[in-house]
């Protein structure tokens, strides 16, 4: 398992289209993979799950892998959430 603190870009918000390219990002790896608030933790793989989170600007999240791919997964992940 590898964990990674995350800073949300300015383009993620709660939009369906970044957030849509976010789960389909996801979907690529086989590992399973989670974003994590102070309130609520939700796979990124989920499109109803990431709609329940508010992804603003400068916000903190945690984000985990576990699997084969967790470090690809990672790193491709914190990348689009970073530069959105």
């Amino acid at each position: 398992m590898i964990r990674k603190n995350v800073s949300i870009g300015k383009g993620v918000g709660t939009d369906s289209r970044p957030v849509a390219i976010l789960v389909q990002t996801a979907s690529k790896f086989k590992s399973s993979i989670h974003i994590e608030t102070e309130e609520k933790k939700v796979n990124v793989k989920s499109i109803m799950g990431l709609m329940t989170l508010s992804f603003t600007e400068g916000l903190n999240m945690m984000l985990e892998a576990d699997g084969e791919d967790e470090v690809a997964a990672v790193e491709a992940i914190s990348a689009y959430l970073a530069n959105s």
